[in-house]
């Protein structure tokens, strides 16, 4: 059984005491393939150290988290670009495999919305110049995150919903701009809702993440998530499909690998 973890900050500070042990943990429990989202330039060296230390197993994006756009945003936007220059069109031996995680976000500040909206659509266009699937961080903002897909919708858009917490209408619109379902430990909680209505999504839609070391799943909720507690996100979804575990992450598997590529 192979896992695949579309969504974990594995080069977070909260892992400098044990990153190498926490790392094995999930390798052991069947997570072999992780999917990097980036947060700004200031990570991005930790993201590479990471990518050397785990060659087969650790795949990057390049982006600039809404939370972090800021007064110098088209600072870090040429970042961005920088970044998925050298590696596409300088120097191919290592790749990104999406523009992630982007987006918008309202639930910490609204003060820099018209910043995150210009951000947001910028890099959509960044993604589909390198033929790259988004990874998108949607936190109360369905609607304005709907609104820039709308104009922005193509053939060649595509990718996930990360950390998916909508509603029944939410997942559908999602899923009609080419976008997986990102689902990870808030489908654990006794109040995250979507447990209610996601056996009416197919399973073809639906791709497995911890976005740790946030979010841990129930029984660690509160607590410091890792890659090896997808195994909780599985076998709730095992409870709430009525499939096996091992079928889930095969095809869950298979859609990571339609979506990236590798």
């Amino acid at each position: 059984m192979i896992l695949t973890d579309t969504h974990t900050h594995i080069y977070s500070e909260a892992f400098a005491e044990d990153q190498k042990e926490m790392m094995q943990r999930a390798i052991d429990k069947g997570v072999k393939r992780f999917f990097v989202p980036a947060i700004d330039s200031t990570y991005t060296q930790s993201m590479y150290e990471m990518e050397d230390s785990y060659p087969d197993n650790v795949f990057l994006m390049m982006g600039l988290h809404p939370t972090h756009v800021k007064e110098n945003y088209k600072e870090e936007i040429i970042h961005v670009e920088e970044e998925l220059s050298k590696r596409f069109e300088i120097d191919s031996t290592k790749k990104f495999y999406a523009v992630g995680e982007i987006g918008i976000d309202l639930y910490w500040d609204t003060t820099f919305l018209k910043e995150q909206q210009e951000a947001f659509r910028h890099q959509i266009r960044l993604a589909k110049k390198y033929k790259l699937p988004i990874v998108i961080h949607c936190r109360e903002a369905f609607q304005e995150i709907f609104e820039v897909l709308e104009t922005e919708k193509s053939e060649d858009l595509y990718g996930v919903f990360h950390c998916f917490t909508g509603t029944i209408e939410d997942a559908h619109r999602a899923i009609s701009y080419n976008m997986k379902l990102g689902i990870g430990g808030v489908v654990t909680f006794k109040n995250g809702k979507i447990d209610k209505f996601l056996d009416q999504i197919p399973l073809k839609h639906i791709v497995l993440e911890t976005d740790a070391p946030y979010l841990a799943p129930t029984p660690y909720r509160g607590k410091r998530n890792e890659s090896s507690y997808l195994i909780q996100v599985l076998e709730k979804l095992s409870d709430i499909y009525q499939i096996l575990p091992e079928e889930i992450a095969n095809i869950t598997t298979q859609n990571s690998i339609d979506i990236f590529g590798v």
